[in-house]
């Protein structure tokens, strides 16, 4: 039947729950092209036979196709668009390393996509705050403390905190750190909050 498998795209992504990412399907988008493509070429032939042969009758076929086609590209539409909302917020809860299973089920396209993203992230970045510029990606919520007890989870070796204390991250120690710095490493999943 026309459209359905554009709208198992759409489909294909409401079953995934927000901040995941499905792995790109590609073989559904060439389907569905494929499908616009042949509705194209039956509703040039039915034009051009409408046009010579006088013949009306092909006219509600036509608008059919026509609004299926329609359909079709508003779906893929759709489905390119909310994966790119989805990875645009994967920058800002991951950083700019994504990890491997997310980049897994990326394709070429939203790769660079990210990567241009994350470029341009990081320029706006620079350009507040004065020299050292601002990074807007740290405290998304209002932190309750400055300081938090944290649990290294793997090797991560040595770090910098601003008085200049270099800190050894190894596997299961503990440490009372300034939230900003180390809340890009529990979201890498180097670090996790110790709560009391």
């Amino acid at each position: 039947m026309f459209c359905e498998k554009a709208i198992e795209l759409i489909r294909e992504l409401q079953r995934m729950g927000d901040g995941q990412l499905p792995a790109f399907n590609e073989d559904g988008i060439r389907q569905v092209l494929e499908e616009m493509k042949a509705l194209y070429q039956q509703n040039q032939s039915d034009v051009n036979e409408a046009k010579t042969e006088g013949r009306n009758e092909l006219i509600p076929t036509i608008k059919f196709r026509h609004c299926c086609l329609i359909r079709n590209q508003r779906c893929i539409t759709a489905y390119l668009y909310d994966r790119l909302l989805r990875i645009r917020a994967l920058r800002w809860e991951y950083g700019s390393v994504l990890p491997t299973a997310i980049r897994f089920h990326m394709c070429a396209e939203e790769l660079e996509w990210f990567n241009q993203y994350k470029k341009s992230l990081a320029t706006y970045m620079r350009s507040l705050g004065g020299e050292e510029g601002l990074d807007i990606t740290q405290d998304v919520k209002p932190p309750k403390s400055l300081y938090i007890e944290v649990r290294c989870l793997k090797d991560h070796g040595e770090f910098e905190i601003d008085d200049g204390t270099i800190i050894l991250l190894k596997k299961n120690s503990q440490h009372f750190l300034p939230r900003w710095k180390c809340e890009q490493l529990i979201r890498q999943g180097v670090l996790e909050h110790v709560v009391s």
